[in-house]
């Protein structure tokens, strides 16, 4: 894949019985602010951007962490925009209406 930048949008749906959702997805979201790509936090999902490389990794991580912390069971969406030659960003999109 190419270096361009991508966005993505990824809400983590716990369906855990072991603590709260909210913790579940808080220690996701703290995975990735770690990661170092770019993030926003939004109530619904976390929008991400970096190379698809970056994105997938990230992605790979929160699934590999809930695993290990044994999640019993979760849902991540993702929505992931990609442009084959150039970067796409979230402030493209939203500027107009900042």
């Amino acid at each position: 894949m190419h270096s361009y930048i991508v966005n993505a949008s990824l809400q983590v749906l716990p369906v855990a019985t072991a603590k709260h959702p909210y913790e579940w997805v808080d220690e996701a979201i703290a995975i990735i602010k770690q990661s170092g790509i770019n993030c926003a936090v939004g109530p619904f999902t976390t929008v991400v951007e970096g190379t698809y490389e970056q994105v997938m990794k990230v992605i790979n991580e929160v699934n590999e962490y809930l695993f290990e912390q044994s999640c019993n069971e979760w849902i991540l969406g993702v929505q992931l925009q990609i442009r084959s030659g150039a970067d796409i960003t979230a402030e493209e999109k939203t500027s107009k209406h900042q």
